[in-house]
């Protein structure tokens, strides 16, 4: 007998918990008379029933539009359902972002996953908890304040026979809506959240177990490669198909403008058609003027979009001397560990694709653009990619496997990009240069300050054109001029009380394709605050610490700085070595971290040797602090090698550095040791962590540089600058 999806699951007694925001990942406007404790998405989606799933064996299933990326989300998600449902966390599943499953939470990223969604379960599971002994005490006929909740079943306090959940519903779907007043289990009673739960997944990890996208297989599945022009600008001339199809046995060869792919049975016939391609195949290449302008000097010739981000009340004098200093960031890319992956299969007008997009509905509805299909024919599944934080390659590579899908149906196409690839065609973080102007009164306090940024975009998504191939087609899509804001001045302006602070941003559209990256402004504004604040300190002839918080009001700043000082009092003090620090409050609203460096300066080499990173943090509530204490840990590790090693050379439009050599990054023999601290407030807001660490991990590192060796470091990556002293 056919039925209908909706009457499956109504017979079926279940109980959804989801969240919902749009793909813009920003969360809905408040409405009018709504309660405004409650978290934004809860009051679009306020039904009960779109949140949880309860199975046959009483446990839950959580769904999710947001996606793992290693930072612990799935985990602090089964954490707070099993401590408000009462059940053991290995009976909650938790399912990420798929559009057949899942709403639409837009894109995971500004670490906002844990103060947005687990907040959002909790209340849920919270409304869950409420209606399911509401049903028991009917079902028992005693009160409700009798009963509790036991591993998915409800039973009296004073003993008897147990109902399971899914007994209790019977067939039918919870009725009810997350409404305040709402009962939250007391923060005493807790029994996981906040406590370390060992992750499934590190077992996983750890054993080689297949979790990631470059894990997934099919069976029949046929392989895919693409060749890539060698700059942004270049175009496809010729190809010798017939002398491709004598070296290597090819299902298609396919062309799209100068969009070039081929399909083969095996992986590795794949890869050497992709080779053969790549040796024969002709471009055409737009010749540009060269410069031999320094990058920093190239940014600040381009015409650029100006916007006042913070105007003193009393104008910056400029009769009187000031301090003043710049800095400059280099273009970074992710670096992800494994190159993008994606998988699609178009059958009988449906499309399904797999990727590590951070975001499911978003990717569907740019294909739909893309390709001309209605997004309802389209299907997007995310998995985990092997190492990013960030817009790297997921999306083209998806978006190039549905492309490849469309030309060769019925079977699923496995598209696989090279290292190379990877380095030279993802969006990178963009580079950023920034001009620090300050003044100090008598009593060395701040008097004015102000702060003059250029950046190009830090955020590209969102219609096909910022695609690879959607350029690169017959019929190519406009790649428009890069959004201005897009978190390019984020933590520009001071979080220190100086009342006069003036902050412009200069946005422009560079040479590069640039996009998401971890902490987005962040990192390079940090860098330049942080390390200006060093060299304010030193002129104003006051210990950096007391420095720092002379200029601070709020408490749980000064607290995390007074630990993080007390942590580093008693190092003793040896020659060539130094230890610097930094502090922010992230996007100056969120989670505090300050940070601790400690670094020893080779005399005779100028190599540094970064012996130490400490950092005290204060993120409100910890619902797992193994996965805060992870993230923290990961994100100094990745700013380390950020500041001391990785920049993208490139000229014109080429990029240069597409392999590991060229591209270094931090290895584990130069991997410092690592200390970190959580200030648990278990009655502050959640605040996530996945960014923070990033942004104050460069200046402590330049600062402790300074003090170990006399060298103030303000263009990064700290190797470039010591290899020309050397020299």
């Amino acid at each position: 007998m056919k039925t209908s999806r909706r009457n499956f699951i109504k017979s079926a007694g279940s109980l959804t918990v989801l969240f919902s925001l749009d793909h813009t990942g920003l969360l809905a406007s408040v409405t009018a008379g709504q309660d405004p404790e409650l978290p934004g998405i809860l009051r679009r989606t306020p039904a009960v029933s779109a949140w949880l799933e309860v199975l046959a064996d009483g446990s839950v299933r959580v769904f999710t539009g947001k996606v793992e990326q290693g930072q612990g989300l799935c985990g602090a998600i089964a954490q707070v359902t099993a401590e408000e449902l009462d059940l053991k966390v290995s009976q909650v599943e938790v399912v990420i972002a798929d559009t057949r499953r899942t709403p639409n939470e837009g894109f995971t990223g500004a670490s906002s996953s844990t103060e947005n969604s687990v907040l959002s379960v909790r209340y849920a599971a919270a409304a869950a908890r409420r209606e399911l002994m509401d049903l028991a005490a009917v079902a028992l006929g005693v009160p409700s304040e009798t009963l509790k909740m036991l591993d998915g079943k409800i039973l009296q306090k004073s003993g008897g026979h147990p109902l399971s959940f899914f007994e209790l519903l019977d067939g039918r779907k919870l009725k009810s809506e997350v409404r305040l007043p709402l009962h939250l289990k007391p923060k005493e009673q807790y029994r996981i959240s906040g406590k370390a739960v060992p992750r499934e997944d590190f077992k996983r990890m750890i054993i080689g177990g297949e979790m990631y996208i470059q894990d997934l297989r099919f069976p029949g599945m046929v392989h895919a490669r693409t060749v890539s022009p060698p700059a942004y600008d270049a175009r496809l001339l010729s190809f010798d198909e017939t002398g491709l199809r004598k070296a290597v046995p090819v299902l298609k060869t396919i062309r799209d403008g100068s969009f070039l792919a081929v399909i083969c049975e095996d992986e590795f016939q794949a890869v050497k058609a992709q080779r053969h391609l790549a040796q024969q195949v002709k471009w055409s290449v737009l010749q540009h003027k060269s410069t031999s302008l320094p990058v920093p000097e190239l940014l600040k010739s381009l015409t650029v979009a100006s916007s006042k981000v913070k105007t003193a009340p009393v104008p910056f004098p400029e009769g009187i001397p000031a301090i003043r200093s710049s800095y400059y960031k280099p273009y970074v890319m992710h670096g992800a560990i494994a190159p993008s992956c994606a998988v699609a299969r178009y059958a009988d007008g449906l499309l399904e694709i797999w990727t590590h997009s951070q975001g499911a509905y978003p990717l569907r509805d740019t294909i739909s653009d893309l390709l001309k299909i209605p997004a309802a024919q389209i299907q997007v599944t995310c998995l985990r990619g092997s190492g990013c934080y960030g817009h790297n390659g997921a999306d083209d590579a998806a978006a190039e496997a549905a492309l490849i899908a469309m030309a060769f149906p019925g079977r699923h196409v496995r598209l696989q990009w090279s290292r190379e690839q990877e380095h030279a065609w993802e969006p990178y973080g963009t580079a950023m240069y920034m001009e620090l102007e300050a003044i100090l009164e008598k009593n060395g306090r701040i008097s004015h300050f102000r702060n003059s940024i250029w950046s190009d975009t830090h955020y590209i998504r969102g219609n096909p054109g910022y695609l690879n191939v959607a350029v690169l087609r017959d019929a190519p899509f406009e790649r428009k001029k890069n959004p201005s804001g897009s978190g390019g001045y984020r933590n520009a302006d001071l979080y220190y009380t100086v009342q006069n602070q003036t902050v412009t941003a200069n946005f422009f559209n560079g040479p590069l394709r640039t996009s998401n990256l971890r902490s987005l402004g962040s990192y390079a504004n940090l860098f330049a605050v942080e390390s200006f604040m060093d060299e304010l300190s030193d002129h104003a002839k006051i210990e950096p610490f007391d420095f720092r918080i002379m200029h601070l009001e709020d408490q749980r700043a000064i607290e995390v700085l007074d630990k993080l000082k007390h942590k580093v009092a008693g190092l003793p003090k040896q020659k060539n070595t130094g230890m610097g620090i930094a502090f922010c409050r992230y996007k100056n609203s969120a989670a505090y971290i300050a940070v601790a460096a400690q670094v020893k300066v080779h005399p005779s080499t100028f190599k540094i040797t970064l012996i130490k990173l400490w950092a005290v943090i204060d993120a409100g509530e910890i619902i797992s602090p193994d996965s805060v204490v992870n993230q923290i840990e990961g994100g100094m590790i990745q700013a380390a090698s950020w500041t001391l090693f990785e920049k993208v050379g490139f000229e014109q439009q080429t990029v240069q550095s597409r392999t590991w050599t060229s591209y270094p990054i931090i290895r584990f023999n130069d991997v410092p040791e690592v200390e970190v601290e959580i200030i648990s407030r278990p009655n502050e807001k959640l605040q996530g962590v996945g960014e923070i660490a990033m942004c104050v991990t460069p200046g402590a590192i330049v600062n402790a540089i300074a003090i170990a060796c006399g060298q103030r470091i303000r263009n990064l990556p700290v190797g470039d600058q010591l290899s020309i002293k050397n020299r």
